[in-house]
Formats: structure tokens, C-alpha cells, sequence
């Protein structure tokens, strides 16, 4: 259920970005599902090894290179979704930026909850 309700809050995000950012397209409701379930895998599934292969890179930058990995992340999902897209790197930065707030922000007040 957890998963569920954190898919649907990132649905919602990438609508509220594509919404506020004109360099953001996202087509329907069930692309922006696509989209999330999409960031969700890679961020799952090569997030982790791309940090592995770029430690020294990520040591040297305090850990600044992880934005420039989610961007390119970002775009791969794009590359990936029909109906999603991202006009560019410094737009996929800075909706990486605002998916990565809004998932902290979430998390942490899911943690609040628990206890």
C-alpha cells in the first residue's frame, strides 16, 4: 500500500511540474503514471550503480554529482515514456530537484506518522 500511495503522490508531481515548468510536457493522467512508475524503476535500478561507478566523482563534489545523475535519469524515463518529455538538461535538473524535495518532504512526514 505504501508503494501505491507514494506512486500516486509522484503521479501528482510530475502533473504539478509539467504544469508549472513549460519545458515539462506530459500528454494525460496515465502518462504522468507511466512517467512516474518509469523514474521510479530507474531510480530503483541504475541510480545505485551509476553512484557506485562515479564515487570518486561524488566524493570530489561532496555528493553535488548525484543532481547531474537524476537529471540524466530523468531523461532516460523521457527517452523511455511516449508522451512524457523534458525539453532539455537544466529542465531535468530542476524537475529532479522538485521530485526529490517533494519525496524527502513525504518521507519524512511519513516517518513523523509512525511514531
Amino acid at each position: 500500500m505504501n508503494i501505491l500511495i507514494r506512486l500516486i503522490i509522484n503521479t501528482l508531481v510530475v502533473l504539478a511540474v509539467a504544469y508549472i515548468m513549460p519545458s515539462v510536457h506530459v500528454d494525460n493522467y496515465t502518462t504522468a503514471f507511466v512517467a512516474a512508475l518509469a523514474i521510479a524503476v530507474v531510480n530503483t535500478i541504475l541510480k545505485p550503480i551509476l553512484i557506485f561507478l562515479t564515487l570518486p566523482i561524488e566524493i570530489i563534489t561532496l555528493g553535488l554529482f548525484t543532481l547531474i545523475i537524476n537529471a540524466f535519469l530523468i531523461m532516460l524515463a523521457a527517452y523511455v515514456v511516449p508522451g512524457f518529455s523534458v525539453d532539455g538538461f537544466w529542465a531535468a535538473l530542476i524537475f529532479g530537484l522538485i521530485f526529490s524535495i517533494v519525496n524527502i518532504s513525504f518521507h519524512k512526514w511519513e516517518r513523523k506518522q509512525e511514531f
